[in-house]
């Protein structure tokens, strides 16, 4: 059973108090690299769009790699889907070995990609080619990354454990921020284009080998293990889930259509809104969000302690309700201010870190584990994927109608609904795994 299960690092659920910090840190690494690379690419993409795509025309360059990049980002549910069903059959330890060599390699591809002005077309079919295979590799570690650590965790450290995760994704989001800022700084616009851009997929290609290096101590989970032949009889997975659990699939849909619109709303829609429309100056933006960030950071680790003491229904209740309420008067406190500004992005993702924090625990404790990595990959991803990609659109068109006050309104009729479905949520602290 989960209970009595070893882990990575060779210790029994009696002695579990103490965390097995490499094993978790080896687990979650590969989310960090992942939001890496993806945040490199939106931080860069000014500087290389030229490079794969006609240079004579600035902004169609720009929107052919930035479409690159919101077209990826629609292979999360495929890859959610047969990197989720991968890791059902043949292991979690194989699955996230698998997406982290995805990552890793299409951070090395794009590196070393030849240019537009050398190949042709062939250049920006590569790119694309790069990030598909990102994109299903970052539907596929959601799904695989949070199914171990839910079920190498014992029952009352769940929360605990799941909190890694995301404090991987804060941590990669402050490190892409900083290594843009040196960049930027130490090379100029000419050098940027040239080659400076490049320096950032590769260190996001070398921190993927850091992190297949780590995971290969691995340790599979008894859990997949007593359940692989179960797996391996299971048909039609994910009509399965349907089928069996369309309550968890409604609840993890239902949790995730708000998660990820927290996510693009503090992380990407407030900081052009603020130097757009409230005309705060940029510097004290990126100050404001780095600090935001680093609260997030920080509040990850004890939101998953508190989950484990008090429930994480509660917890997520405070999250969805929270955010119905202030997340339209967050947006007036929006303001060419920086202490107003330090208010807003602390608030939002203080409140954000409550659901983030136990995101991989509440998804593992919906499945049973011969569908578990299945069931995630595939509705969370597929969630994600027609809100998160399309939550850009939806700021845009709000603001070019001449109604930007109007997305936040809809993120809180999100939270509203949110906070409607938590509500049929059964409690599960202390439970043991199906």
């Amino acid at each position: 059973m989960a209970g009595t299960a070893q882990h990575g690092s060779g210790t029994t659920v009696d002695e579990r108090h103490r965390l097995p910090v490499k094993t978790l840190v080896s687990a979650s690494i590969g989310n960090a690299v992942e939001w890496f690379d993806w945040t490199v690419y939106a931080t860069f993409v000014v500087y290389f769009a030229g490079q794969f795509f006609p240079s004579e025309n600035e902004a169609l360059a720009l929107i052919g790699a930035t479409s690159t990049y919101a077209l990826a980002f629609f292979f999360r549910p495929l890859g959610g889907i047969l990197l989720g069903r991968f890791a059902d059959l043949r292991g979690r330890k194989a699955g996230m070995l698998l997406t982290i060599l995805l990552m890793a390699g299409g951070s090395m591809v794009i590196a070393i990609l030849p240019t537009y002005e050398q190949v042709g077309w062939l250049a920006p079919v590569l790119l694309l080619l790069a990030r598909i295979a990102q994109g299903m590799s970052l539907g596929g570690e959601v799904s695989n990354a949070s199914a171990y650590l839910g079920e190498i965790a014992p029952p009352a450290h769940r929360g605990r454990y799941s909190s890694f995760f995301y404090i991987s994704t804060g941590s990669a989001l402050l490190l892409a921020s900083l290594l843009g800022v040196l960049l930027t700084r130490v090379l100029d616009e000419q050098q940027l284009q040239d080659y400076g851009w490049r320096i950032a997929f590769f260190i996001g290609g070398l921190l993927g080998l850091i992190g297949m290096w780590l995971r290969r101590s691995l340790v599979e989970t008894e859990q997949f293990e007593e359940s692989a032949e179960k797996a391996r009889a299971t048909k039609h997975p994910l009509l399965q889930t349907i089928k069996h659990h369309p309550k968890a699939v409604i609840q993890l849909c239902s949790f995730t259509l708000l998660s990820t619109l927290s996510y693009y709303t503090f992380f990407s829609a407030l900081t052009p809104f603020a130097i757009s429309f409230r005309d705060a100056d940029d510097n004290d933006v990126f100050l404001a969000l780095s600090i935001g960030t680093a609260l997030f950071v920080a509040l990850c680790y004890p939101f998953g302690a508190l989950s484990d003491r008090f429930g994480r229904k509660p917890q997520m209740l405070v999250w969805s309700g929270g955010y119905a309420v202030l997340i339209v008067p967050l947006s007036f406190l929006v303001q060419d201010n920086l202490f107003s500004l330090i208010v807003v992005f602390c608030v939002g993702l203080g409140l954000y870190a409550l659901l983030a924090s136990i995101a991989p625990a509440i998804m593992s404790e919906l499945f049973p584990t011969e569908l578990r990595a299945t069931g995630i990959g595939a509705w969370y991803n597929l969630t994600v994927a027609l809100f998160g990609g399309t939550a850009p659109l939806v700021i845009t068109a709000l603001s070019e109608a001449g109604h930007p006050l109007w997305f936040f309104w809809y993120v809180a009729i999100a939270a509203a609904f949110a906070f409607a479905v938590i509500l049929t949520l059964t409690e599960t602290k202390g439970t043991e795994l199906k």
